[in-house]
């Protein structure tokens, strides 16, 4: 193997796969393996690297799988530990790699461990975080901690021999989090890494990375009434998340990954408050890459966009680690959406772009036209791209679903005021003009989520012979990415207007114009790709285009 291929995590373009919503094999309406493995030939096709599936082991689904209750074998509605074999074999003769989610901050509370945790069993408690409540009567939570989904983070046990304890739960009651000072704890999640390495996994997905280790005594948290989403990425370092503890279970987690030939790696889901943060997760004896959220979070803005790349370039470059960009993922609006409505002067958060929604209609074909453009800028810059399933059909946000449909535990836990993430979830499209649009075998198949009626033009049987849609443009972008960029050098910014930001590396350019006025391209330059048709000497309004 080339020292090229070993580190082609790189440079990948990766695939975001939610199983749930990608490809139903067996006709009940949930996407599985067998759906997965028949559509490897799209992926091939549009040119991606890798595939990172989201959690698809057993689990009672308290939030879609992210409540893991063995982390060593399959859910049986997506298939068999068997399947799961034959699906990463599969994947590696088509020439794209395989990354799993791993999810260490908690387990579901049907994992063994926490049935003997509650029943009780020696030593089985300390594997968690139990603690008496607080007050006279220890009615109480412990701490002022709240979820992420919405009211306090401990729950209370109402039977059994720990009656009246508390547990804690940065998420749902269903998902206890694991005490990662407990030396049992990190030695069985190095044995579940090397378990699907040994399988052929070319590595993980960290959810939750920031979130493992709690600080000493688990204090009260300076901004318990603050937003609970806006807790994971808070200004103020909070006592639940990203402590410096946690760089020790990583340096563990890297030893594990090193026994192996090509050595496997690590993405870490990390929401800290600054790029000098995340860089300490990405240091020789860590974690690989981590996701920078920023860009994500930028509005449609040229100087938003020059100082997310800026400040994710150099932290990366600080500790030698390339830059990861992603634009969507299963936990935030999509980028159709999310540009759709007006841009605001500041970084965007979830819960806050959620909240828009009834507020503002959206203009989806603007939408669509910018993520365009914005799929082109990521797919430029140095480093890594991550690309959530449904982005390269150009799919927009599904804010408008029955509140009875809603599957995600943040519409509960909020009290009915969060939508949750339902909406980015949704069953892709693949063919036909009605639901389910040849996501389920069965024309019949009751959908785990429903999709919209207006999705037949965005299926990508629809796209795939229109030269001008946005699976086409995917599809070109990928094919002309490694002759374009492909080492070409660090990005350098082209003064040209306040409305564009343009780089060059190497021999090659970006542009995008994110203001209301066309812009003059430079004389000489040949387009090689363009996020609209028809552009040549003037770069209209919400395009980017690539440069020769």
């Amino acid at each position: 193997m080339t020292a090229e291929e070993s580190y082609w995590w790189q440079t990948a373009v990766v695939y975001q796969v939610y199983i749930r919503s990608f490809a139903d094999g067996d006709g009940d309406g949930v996407g599985d393996i067998q759906g997965l493995r028949a559509r490897l030939p799209y992926l091939a096709q549009l040119g991606v690297d890798a595939i990172w599936i989201n959690p698809w082991y057993p689990s009672p689904m308290a939030d879609a799988g992210y409540d893991v209750a063995d982390y060593r074998d399959i859910d049986p509605a997506y298939g068999t530990l068997e399947d799961a074999q034959t699906l990463i074999a599969e994947a590696h003769a088509l020439g794209i790699r395989v990354i799993l989610d791993i999810v260490p901050n908690h387990t579901s509370d049907r994992h063994e461990w926490f049935r003997a945790a509650l029943a009780d069993e020696p030593g089985a408690r300390q594997r968690y975080h139990f603690r008496p409540g607080a007050g006279a009567d220890g009615s109480s939570p412990p701490n002022n901690w709240q979820s992420v989904f919405g009211g306090p983070a401990w729950t209370r046990v109402d039977s059994g021999p720990l009656k009246g304890q508390w547990y804690l739960h940065l998420f749902a009651p269903g998902q206890p989090d694991l005490n990662w000072d407990h030396p049992e704890v990190r030695a069985e999640f190095e044995d579940i890494l090397a378990f699907w390495f040994d399988r052929g996994v070319d590595g993980f997905r960290i959810d939750v990375a920031h979130g493992l280790v709690k600080a000493a005594g688990l204090p009260d948290g300076a901004d318990a009434d603050a937003e609970p989403q806006v807790m994971l990425h808070t200004e103020g370092r909070h006592p639940a998340w990203d402590q410096d503890g946690v760089h020790e279970v990583y340096r563990g987690w890297r030893s594990v990954a090193e026994r192996y030939t090509p050595e496997r790696i690590f993405i870490a889901e990390a929401w800290v408050p600054s790029n000098e943060r995340l860089a300490r997760y990405l240091r020789p004896d860590e974690l690989h890459t981590a996701f920078q959220f920023d860009f994500l979070r930028a509005p449609w803005r040229a100087e938003w966009l020059r100082k997310v790349v800026d400040d994710a370039i150099s932290s990366a470059a600080s500790v030698g680690a390339p830059p990861t960009w992603v634009l969507s993922n299963h936990d935030v609006t999509r980028t159709v959406t999310r540009f759709s409505r007006s841009q605001p002067a500041h970084l965007v958060d979830t819960a806050w772009e959620r909240g828009r929604w009834g507020e503002e209609v959206p203009d989806h074909p603007l939408g669509r036209r910018r993520a365009r453009a914005a799929a082109l800028v990521q797919l430029a810059l140095p480093g890594t791209a991550y690309v959530y399933q449904g982005e390269e059909l150009g799919l927009e946000e599904i804010e408008d679903l029955p509140a009875e449909a809603r599957q995600d535990p943040t519409w509960v836990q909020s009290g009915f005021t969060d939508v949750g993430r339902d909406g980015c979830r949704i069953p892709l499209p693949w063919n036909g003009t009605e639901p389910p649009y040849g996501f389920s075998p069965d024309p019949g198949a009751g959908l785990w989520l429903p999709q919209p009626w207006h999705w037949a033009q965005r299926s990508a049987e629809a796209q795939d012979h229109d030269p001008e849609s946005t699976l086409n443009l995917y599809r070109a972008a990928l094919r002309l990415r490694p002759e374009l960029w492909s080492g070409a050098g660090p990005v350098e910014w082209i003064e040209v207007a306040p409305d564009v930001a343009a780089f060059g590396r190497g021999d090659a350019q970006c542009w995008v114009n994110t203001g209301d006025s066309e812009v003059s391209l430079p004389a000489g330059a040949t387009v090689a790709l363009a996020s609209e048709p028809g552009v040549d000497r003037v770069l209209p309004p919400d395009t980017a285009v690539w440069l020769r």
